[in-house]
């Protein structure tokens, strides 16, 4: 073991040099990491900086590409279906110019029947019960068994509708032939006389009854357009009800009864020459395949693909391999009544971001970020829905708006391969220059230790001094002093290290007497501690017993159980109990003859102050009794004066809510302000009664005569009336809820039947139950009266 006097090492990790070599190493080693870090912190931020702006500038481009994508893709889509908006109102054109014309329209009708008898004459099927015309015509006219007479041939009505309808085999062939290519172009006959005529031929009622049997019982469009037909009505009376202000109704996709293809119908209703009903309707299909082709001709990148949705989620068209990345599932909607429905919803997707894709307004055009499950992957998509024009919808059910959205899927590392490229070529550049700046960092600090450990040794000898006579003073030996000749600070620590060792030396010669003089001074300032602490206890004496005292004259004043006793036709049971040694609330029962006075009240606060004011108003209360003041509304008001003038003499700023029940000849009267009143009737109803607007606390203006106020009180036998204060309902348990007005009424009712003592036992159950082990922080007054 190394001696006490033992000199300190030349070299060591505790020596002087060592911790100078440590302090101006790890310096100049901080100052060379600083500016080190800072070139490679610039570095690294120039490459962050490259390859922010060049994703940035690829980003924008990219994304500008495949908005433009959307945007081109939806305007082919709306292209083809103006179109055939187009081919369907010149039908409905010519159509509506017959109606217009009468006279025009039975010459047309009777040379087409004349020159082309096999589209007006339909012949009878007993098997289908519905008549239709023979092969040949340009088009096939249905007749319906509910529209046929008795001999199964068309009513005149229904003859005069297929004759007017042959127009169509000049007008349909045409349109069939140009513009967008359609799968069929029809008339439908009004609700009345819903004949079905189609260009080209089919065998249209044949395939109805397999596909949809019992169609020939029902009515035409509420068997398969239930609801179209009466928001046409609604058009006719009022135009400006049109979702959307176009005539043309489009269908969501459907299978078609006679082709069995996936079709979307587009009709435009024709209207009867007053325009106030609807005349038929003039309609083409087109294929789902025309809309499928149209989004299906989408590529971007290598597996990019397109889709189009309506505003439900129902995909209309997308290919076979986007709708396996996308999760979607597809289901024929079919029933036995209407046309059959396409179910293919983004809603069901197994792909939750793919589920949860907003189709609104507020992200038409918008590029979102998903990540998308691809064989137990999280690949990385962009998603792009633009929004087609807006159309009238017909979906089982009266016609909505519909707004359709293209929607373009592509994954992030095809349309970012050439960003991802970039970025990969700055990052292997960056991490040469990290290696370079660090190589000339680390031979830095080579350098500079080798001449940090030689400069050390120059300037340590006149530390090893110092060291050597602090031992030395360790041991006690004060008689030790320095010699360093230099002129530096180490020659200035010498001369301070020689000062504290002469005041060491004379402190420790004096520092007995010292210790005498501070311990004479600590005894007398214990004995003058000892002094105020026995006047501090004197004085906690002397008010306690004066606190005492009061709380004993205010049990004092309070009426004694004979009293109540001796009242004839009540039971009056009372609880008080102050949340301080002296409490602020009071209740009196006074009795004069037939008439008995019982008072509720609440001093603001509680303590001695509100003990005094307490006893004051059960003194004047008393006086104004025995004076024979039976005028309740004088009684409170010459209280209040009285109690006002003390309240001004004390200079105390309390106050009371006071109110008072007066009951004579089974009569109760209830007048001043304070706590609701809760009466549980003998048949158990409960009625509560607010004391607002019956006066004013006492104590707080020297006038409150013109708001003091009276109400009546039914009382009669087996009713039970319960006073409180706010101690009451506003006790808190160990969560901070109140005991509340409704806790009181559940307790009170229960207990109806009882006796007055019954009742006030079992709520002061109750309210201790739910204070619990909780401080009561207000004074709790109950007082139960029952009329016998």
């Amino acid at each position: 073991m190394k001696a006490d006097n033992e000199p300190a090492p030349r070299f060591g990790l505790r020596s002087f040099r060592a911790k100078f070599v440590l302090v101006v190493g790890g310096a100049v080693l901080f100052d060379l990491l600083l500016s080190g870090g800072l070139a490679l912190w610039n570095v690294q931020k120039l490459s962050r900086d490259a390859t922010s702006e060049v994703g940035e500038g690829l980003t924008t481009a990219n994304q500008e590409y495949i908005r433009s994508y959307a945007e081109s893709t939806a305007l082919s889509v709306d292209l083809l279906l103006d179109r055939v908006h187009g081919d369907v109102k010149a039908l409905a054109g010519v159509l509506q110019a017959q109606i217009d014309d009468p006279s025009r329209q039975q010459q047309v009708g009777a040379t087409l029947s004349h020159e082309a008898p096999g589209s007006v004459k339909v012949v009878y099927d007993a098997r289908g019960d519905w008549a239709q015309n023979l092969p040949g015509a340009p088009s096939v006219v249905s007749v319906w068994g509910y529209l046929l007479g008795a001999d199964h041939t068309p009513l005149p009505g229904v003859q005069k509708e297929i004759d007017d309808s042959t127009v169509i085999d000049l007008v349909a062939p045409t349109l069939m032939a140009s513009g967008s290519s359609k799968l069929q172009m029809y008339y439908i006959g009004p609700k009345e006389r819903p004949i079905f005529r189609t260009v080209p031929y089919t065998n249209q009622a044949q395939t109805f009854d397999r596909l949809y049997p019992g169609h020939n019982k029902s009515e035409f469009w509420l068997f398969f357009f239930p609801g179209i037909y009466g928001s046409w009505q609604q058009w006719a009376r009022d135009p400006a009800s049109r979702p959307v202000p176009d005539d043309i109704t489009q269908t969501a996709p459907y299978t078609d009864a006679i082709t069995g293809k996936l079709i979307v119908s587009f009709f435009q209703p024709l209207w009867t020459r007053e325009r106030s009903g609807i005349a038929g309707t003039a309609g083409a299909d087109i294929t789902l395949d025309q809309l499928a082709e149209v989004v299906e001709r989408v590529k971007i990148a290598e597996t990019g693909f397109g889709f189009l949705t309506m505003s439900t989620g129902n995909v209309v068209a997308i290919n076979p391999s986007g709708q396996a990345i996308i999760g979607l599932t597809s289901s024929n909607d079919a029933g036995t009544q209407g046309v059959t429905g396409l179910e293919r919803s983004l809603r069901g997707s197994v792909q939750p971001a793919i589920a949860s894709l907003p189709l609104d307004q507020n992200n038409d055009g918008v590029i979102q970020h998903i990540m998308l499950d691809n064989k137990g992957e999280r690949v990385p998509y962009i998603v792009v829905l633009k929004r087609l024009k807006p159309t009238n919808l017909w979906s089982s059910g009266p016609i909505k708006s519909e707004t359709m959205s293209v929607g373009i899927v592509v994954p992030e590392r095809e349309i970012y391969a050439s960003l991802f490229a970039a970025q990969e070529s700055i990052s292997r550049a960056t991490n040469r220059i990290l290696l370079f700046q660090i190589g000339a960092i680390i031979v830095s600090l080579l350098i500079v230790f080798a001449a940090v450990l030689g400069i050390s040794k120059r300037i340590t000898a006149g530390l090893r001094a110092l060291a050597g006579a602090a031992q030395r003073l360790q041991t006690k030996d004060y008689s030790v002093r320095v010699s360093i000749p230099t002129r530096d600070e180490v020659g200035a620590a010498g001369i301070a290290f020689n000062r504290m060792a002469e005041q060491i030396s004379f402190h420790t010669e004096n520092l007995e007497q010292l210790v005498d003089e501070r311990t004479r001074e600590l005894g007398d300032a214990n004995q003058e501690i000892s002094a105020l602490n026995e006047k501090l206890r004197d004085e906690n004496v002397r008010l306690g017993a004066e606190l005492a005292v009061a709380r004993q004259i205010q049990m004092m004043v309070l009426p004694k159980p004979f009293e109540l006793e001796a009242i004839p036709g009540l039971e009056i049971a009372a609880y008080m109990r102050p949340a301080d040694e002296v409490g602020g609330d009071y209740y009196d029962v006074l009795q004069n003859g037939s008439r008995v006075k019982i008072g509720i009240g609440d001093v603001t606060g509680h303590g001695l102050e509100s003990g005094v004011l307490m006893l004051m108003v059960q003194s004047v209360a008393r006086a104004l009794q025995e004076t024979n003041e039976r005028n309740p509304h004088q009684f409170l008001d010459r209280l209040n004066r009285a109690i006002y003038k003390n309240i001004e003499r004390t200079k105390t700023d309390k106050h009371l809510s006071l109110a008072f029940l007066d009951f004579e000849d089974e009569r109760v009267t209830l007048s001043g302000q304070h706590e609701d009143v809760l009466i549980v009737r003998a048949d158990g109803e409960v009625e509560r009664i607010d004391t607002l607007d019956l006066g004013l606390p006492v104590g707080l203006e020297n006038d409150i005569s013109k708001f003091i106020d009276t109400r009546d009180i039914p009382f009669e036998s087996g009713d039970v009336i319960v006073l409180h204060t706010d101690g009451v309902t506003e006790a808190e348990d160990q969560d901070k809820r109140l005991f509340g007005f409704e806790r009181l009424c559940q307790s009170a009712r229960k207990r109806q039947g009882g006796s007055a003592e019954e009742i006030k036992t079992g709520i002061v159950e109750d309210l201790m139950a739910h204070i619990g082990i909780q401080k009561i922080h207000d004074d709790i007054t109950l007082v139960i009266i029952r009329h016998t």
